[in-house]
């Protein structure tokens, strides 16, 4: 039985502050005392380097890292642990996939498909891998709402195109794209899909082996872990091609004075000394998350997005983008108010104890893009993002909030 009241106890910060309204959920997602026990746990009980030493201690620390890869690569259903590769968050993940595949395989002339959804941290390394590789970029313009369709992918993709780097999930309209259908389209052509789960892993189940994905990228810190762990899946038959992103200790079998043999998978992409306790953290979310289950997180971010969506579209000046449906926001309101900077609307709102978002997102090129097919005041908008862990009571005081911004910017009304 899914009881938010119980389920906010269970977070310190909530608990600590509950008339406070965190609606930056996108940004980075709240963690249970679960989580903090783990973390704490492993530096309290069994801190040593993992991976190294032969001792009780570095044996304890390394049984525990491995058995985080093993939530992880349960999580999103890969074949095999050796196909998670722990890292900082799901933009180095990205940045592993330009450097240790992409500049491998693509070659001048050759394509890179992306979306105008797509959040900087996968759009900035296919910038650098087509800069270096005289490649070409090819972006697909989503609806105003923010779909992209199967039929849009079809109309880009080519004889030419090496990968297609795409969001599960629009970070700043909530829009779910297409996967699984990516998939075979870009297979069929003999290239490969890359996917940012980051917005996507958190909200919904997701099984790679379905979604035939060759890569995903998803951070920690958005799915109730700590900060600075994240995790990237990728196919066995590609990782054992791909060079090391970095090099140094661990990620080693043997060392020579001119050369070295690397260590087997998932090692050879973990160099220095891991992360081991954050690891352990964001494994605890993950089962966290999967006592709640994606049925009972995905009908109370509906919930809530409904209240939003209906208690704002009441509201004078006030402007929502994405789709109409709140099924289809992922958690998601990105809106504007007219007159009103969104930076000025977030300073407002934290007046009243509530956070959102507000800026660009970092997707500008979507902002860009909204400009004009939205025709906004500014290039920039203002977010609300909700989780599981937020109530009705939140979405209303919101709702009511918000029709009082424009009066406390001096608008009179």
């Amino acid at each position: 039985m899914f009881d938010v009241n119980a389920i906010c106890q269970d977070f310190p910060i909530l608990r600590e502050h509950p008339d406070y309204i965190y609606f930056d959920n996108a940004a980075t997602s709240q963690r249970p005392q679960a989580v903090l026990d783990a973390v704490t746990d492993f530096y309290q009980k069994t801190n040593a380097n993992p991976l190294r030493g032969l001792y009780e201690w570095s044996v304890g620390a390394t049984e525990a890292y491995e058995q985080a890869r093993h939530t992880a690569a349960s999580f999103v259903n890969a074949k095999e642990d050796a196909e998670i590769i722990f890292v900082r968050n799901a933009t180095e993940a990205l940045n592993l996939v330009a450097y240790s595949y992409a500049m491998e395989q693509v070659g001048e002339g050759d394509e890179i498909v992306l979306t105008v959804l797509e959040h900087h941290s996968n759009l900035l390394p296919w910038q650098m891998v087509a800069d270096r590789k005289h490649a070409k970029l090819i972006f697909v313009e989503p609806q105003a709402d923010g779909t992209v369709t199967e039929e849009m992918l079809a109309a880009v993709i080519t004889d030419r195109t090496k990968i297609l780097a795409m969001t599960m999930v629009s970070n700043v309209l909530g829009r779910v794209t297409p996967a699984e259908k990516a998939a075979a389209l870009i297979h069929a052509k003999g290239g490969v899909l890359v996917l940012d789960g980051a917005q996507g892993v958190p909200h919904q189940a997701v099984d790679v082996q379905k979604l035939d994905c060759d890569f995903l990228a998803f951070s920690g810190h958005k799915m109730l872990g700590p900060m600075g762990i994240g995790a990237l899946y990728a196919r066995r038959e590609l990782l054992e091609g791909m060079q090391p992103f970095l090099r140094g200790g661990e990620m080693i079998e043997y060392v020579k004075r001119t050369s070295a043999t690397y260590a087997e998978l998932p090692h050879k992409f973990e160099a220095g000394t891991v992360n081991a306790a954050d690891a352990v953290g964001m494994a605890a979310g993950i089962r966290y998350l999967a006592q709640v289950g994606f049925e009972a997180i995905e009908a109370q971010e509906q919930k809530l997005v409904k209240i939003l969506l209906d208690g704002m579209r009441k509201i004078p000046h006030v402007h929502v983008y994405g789709p109409a449906e709140a099924a289809l926001h992922s958690g998601i309101v990105t809106f504007n108010i007219e007159g009103c900077h969104p930076h000025d609307i977030s300073t407002v709102l934290d007046n009243e104890h509530i956070a959102v978002r507000a800026g660009h997102h970092c997707a500008q090129p979507l902002m860009e893009y909204m400009q004009e097919k939205c025709s906004m005041e500014f290039r920039a908008t203002a977010r609300a993002s909700v989780y599981f862990y937020n109530t009705e009571e939140e979405a209303r005081r919101f709702v009511e909030a918000m029709g009082k911004v424009r009066k406390w910017l001096g608008f009179g009304e």
